[in-house]
Order: C-alpha cells, then sequence, then structure tokens
C-alpha cells in the first residue's frame, strides 16, 4: 500500500499502558485519583497565594504560574487517557492527536522554562540579597513568565506545523497512553529528517541548556550558604530554596530517566509506563513539597485560606 496523508482520513490508536482488560478499571481509579489530587493540590497553591499578601512576592508568583502550568499539563494527556479508558476504546482523531502532542510539548517546554526562572530567583535571593528588591521587580518577573509562554508557544507551533507536513500510513499504533512527540514523528511514512532535527534541537537548546543554568546557579547558591558563619543561617538559605530543588531534581531525574531508557530499549510500553513518572507523578508531587516544606505556605497561607482550622 502506497503511503497516504491521514490528515483527511485517519486516526490513530493510543495502546495504552496495557491491553489487559482486568487492568483497565484500576487504571482508570489510579489515574482519575492521582488527576484530582494534581488539580486540587495545585489549585490549592494558587488560592494560597492569591489570598495571602505576604505571599505577593516574586518566588510565589513563579510557584503559583508553575502549579498553573502543572494542572494544564496533567490536562492535555489524563481526561483522554480516562475517556479511552472508561469506553475501552483506543481511538484519537487526527486533529486531537496533533493538538494533544501541541499543548504537551508547550506545558513540558514551560515546566522547564518557569524551573529555570526559579533556579535565577533563589540565585539572586541567596547570591546577592542585598540587590534582590532592586533586580526581581515586578516589570521583570512579568517579562520572564511573559517570555517563557511565548518561547514555549513557539516551540511548540514549529513542531506541530512540522508534523502536519508528514505522510501517515493507514493504520497508526501509538504504544503510548498519549500522542508523545517522538512517537507521532516516527509513525511517519514520508522522511522525518527535519523533525528529528528540530526535536534534538529544542532538547539541546530547551532541556540541556536551561538544566546546565539551573546547575550553575544551585552550584553558586550552594557556594554562598557555605561560606555563611552560622548553622541557623544556613540552615534559613536553604529552606527559602529546598522546596525548589526537589521539584527540580524530581522531575529532571523522571524525564531524563525515560529518555535514556528510550534510547538503549525496544520496548516501547515500558517506556510509556515510565512516562508517568514525570507526565503525572511529578506534577501531583509538587503541592506537597512545597506545602510540606515551606513554613510560609502551610503556617499562614493554608490556615488564612481555611479560616485558621489547620
Amino acid at each position: 500500500m502506497e503511503p497516504r496523508n491521514d490528515t483527511q482520513i485517519s486516526e490513530f490508536l493510543l495502546l495504552g499502558l496495557s491491553e489487559d482488560p482486568q487492568l483497565q478499571p484500576l487504571f482508570f481509579g489510579l489515574f482519575l485519583s492521582m488527576y484530582l489530587v494534581t488539580v486540587l493540590g495545585n489549585l490549592l497553591i494558587i488560592l494560597a497565594t492569591i489570598a495571602d499578601s505576604q505571599l505577593h512576592t516574586p518566588m510565589y508568583f513563579f510557584l503559583s504560574n508553575l502549579s498553573f502550568v502543572d494542572i494544564c499539563f496533567t490536562s492535555t494527556t489524563i481526561p483522554k487517557m480516562l475517556v479511552n479508558l472508561q469506553m475501552q476504546g483506543k481511538v484519537i482523531t487526527y486533529a486531537g492527536c496533533i493538538t494533544q502532542m501541541c499543548f504537551f510539548t508547550l506545558f513540558v517546554v514551560l515546566d522547564n522554562l518557569l524551573l529555570a526562572v526559579m533556579a535565577y530567583d533563589r540565585y539572586v535571593a541567596i547570591c546577592h540579597p542585598l540587590h534582590y528588591i532592586d533586580i526581581m521587580k515586578h516589570m521583570l518577573c512579568g517579562l520572564l513568565v511573559l517570555a517563557s509562554w511565548v518561547t514555549s508557544a513557539i516551540n511548540a507551533l514549529v513542531h506541530s506545523l512540522m508534523v502536519l507536513q508528514l505522510s501517515f500510513c493507514a493504520r497508526l499504533e501509538i504504544p503510548h497512553f498519549f500522542c508523545e512527540p517522538n512517537q507521532v514523528v516516527h509513525c511517519a511514512c514520508s522522511d522525518t529528517f527535519v523533525n528529528d532535527l528540530l526535536l534534538y534541537i529544542a532538547a539541546v537548546l530547551l532541556g540541556g541548556d536551561l538544566l546546565a543554568g539551573i546547575l550553575y546557579s544551585y552550584s553558586k547558591i550552594v557556594s554562598s550558604i557555605l561560606k555563611i558563619s552560622s548553622a541557623r543561617g544556613k540552615y534559613k538559605a536553604f529552606s527559602t530554596c529546598a522546596s525548589h530543588l526537589s521539584v527540580v531534581s524530581l522531575f529532571y531525574c523522571t524525564l531524563l530517566g525515560v529518555y535514556l531508557s528510550s534510547a538503549v530499549t525496544q520496548n516501547l510500553r515500558s517506556t510509556a509506563t515510565a512516562s508517568v513518572m514525570y507526565t503525572v507523578v511529578t506534577p501531583m508531587l509538587n503541592p506537597f513539597i512545597y506545602s510540606l516544606r515551606n513554613k510560609d505556605i502551610k503556617s499562614s497561607a493554608l490556615r488564612r485560606l481555611f479560616g485558621g482550622k489547620l
């Protein structure tokens, strides 16, 4: 059969995490619970930040943006997965797949950018505390978030437009629970050299460079903390960035683990299972990490949000 463009007639099949019908109800209940916890937990962080005027600072401004992005990130993939599990189906339309891939690319890159911005914020706060207020003004904070959105949107749009140029064969099976960009590209019957090149460039510029920037910021932070003479001062300085460092470690370790493992294994289904870590588990754990390790949120904002009942 000759390759033909599926933009008019094709539908993709999302094979999910397992084809065992007995596991579908278990997966549905598990992922529904995780999705609700993710949405409610991150929404709680946003509301707590808004409710307490003491949290109207650059750090919590970035944190509330990260929580909003995490809600959108999981909402891009999990609802469709839940529908397929409930309906015992695997189908996603061509338009639906491209749209899901576009928003997934948007929010995963935006997550990376916001984590880098938050690392810069902590770097200024710890390494240049006397100039923090002058540097991290409201205008700069807004511009950093806006630049992150614009960069992510342009990247997602470029990748999506390039995928629209590809031709696909008649039956397309994606061994994943969502339209993961790399696997969608490799389903094409036409030449994918340009698409692969763009993916690698984006991975280096928007992944590797950002991670290098975060590591550099924290190397400077650790160096500055070690120079503090008092143990109490060291603890206070470290506590202001411990939550963010935990989230960065969790996100990047799971993300890199998935893509490094996919490079050495041919079991695509196991790669899909591992992807649950950074697409579902990490956004779900972020609110717990920040609320449990942050005294401002735990003791002040949440108490005020719930009328002092905590």
